[in-house]
């Protein structure tokens, strides 16, 4: 793959990673929205622990969701044959751990540093939402 075509391909794995981020997260904020008013009843503690579960399930989801679809990348530009391969990879990448044990040639390599990216970009904004979520649990500003 050449330079320009690494830059192309990984700025729309990209994107795609950053909708599918921001869907999920917008989508978790309507779920608490929508789930409040059945979790009235509950006492704060257990309300707020509902919450956050909600909130972890949809940021897990979105995470999981991202490193499937790097790994359908990898399979897909027959980069690695192997789905445990490419998943693998997919997750070690997207995680920034990036263990060295399957390194790809000069020919991809920034376009693999695409799916490093697009972790960093999705864990600082599920932080962000998680840091945001407890700033209102902690002010007393859940919903009722």
């Amino acid at each position: 793959m050449t330079l320009l075509q690494q830059i192309m391909w990984g700025s729309l794995f990209l994107g795609i990673c950053f909708v599918i981020e921001v869907v999920l997260l917008a989508w978790c904020t309507l779920s608490i929205a929508h789930l409040a008013e059945r979790f009235r009843h509950w006492t704060r503690s257990l309300r707020t622990a509902g919450i956050i579960t909600v909130s972890l399930v949809f940021i897990v989801l979105a995470h999981t969701i991202q490193v499937w679809l790097w790994a359908g990348v990898w399979v897909w530009f027959d980069v690695l044959t192997e789905w445990n391969d490419a998943l693998y990879f997919s997750l070690v990448t997207y995680t920034t751990l990036g263990y060295g044990d399957i390194v790809l040639g000069p020919g991809l390599r920034i376009f693999a540093a695409f799916a490093a990216v697009a972790g960093l970009l999705a864990f600082g904004l599920s932080t962000a939402y998680l840091v945001a979520l407890m700033t209102r649990v902690f002010e007393g500003r859940l919903p009722r």
